[in-house]
């Protein structure tokens, strides 16, 4: 089954469920995948809902953060219990040894030897590390590596 079918199941069963909260994240995400689907005219593949997923999560993050600074913890709450649901349908994510030597992998393979040649280990990651880890979290630790 693919992934977006499995949303479209799960909107469904929210819906039976009558879970308002969990049936609003969950058309939220598929509003955001047809959206990509009629722009780019084309059927969305798995990665591509997970990379429309991933960049939701950054989104929510942000909100969470600037939610809290401005004293709405009622709103940050439901970002966060949106974030819940977008969770469930990523992969498994990598430990930090995982990561660590994912990153060792990229280093070598790219050549990169200093911060400037940190888009060729990063572009490498990316691919790699889809859906998988914090991409924010990846490029600090390649930054970090090559003495930035």
């Amino acid at each position: 089954m693919s992934l977006k079918q499995q949303i479209t199941d799960d909107m469904k069963a929210a819906m039976r469920a009558k879970d308002p909260a969990r049936l609003g994240a969950i058309r939220l995400l598929l509003a955001a995948l047809k959206q990509k689907e009629v722009d780019e005219r084309v059927e969305l593949s798995d990665a591509d809902v997970l990379s429309i997923i991933e960049k939701m999560m950054k989104q929510r993050r942000e909100s969470v953060t600037q939610y809290q600074a401005a004293g709405r913890q009622d709103l940050a709450d439901a970002e966060k219990f949106e974030m819940g649901v977008l969770t469930a349908y990523l992969p498994q994510q990598m430990g930090e040894a995982e990561i660590a030597a994912a990153i060792a992998a990229a280093v070598t393979e790219s050549g990169a030897a200093s911060v400037k040649d940190m888009g060729k280990a990063m572009a490498l990651l990316k691919s790699r590390l889809a859906g998988r880890a914090d991409m924010a979290k990846v490029s600090a630790l390649v930054k970090a590596r090559l003495g930035g």
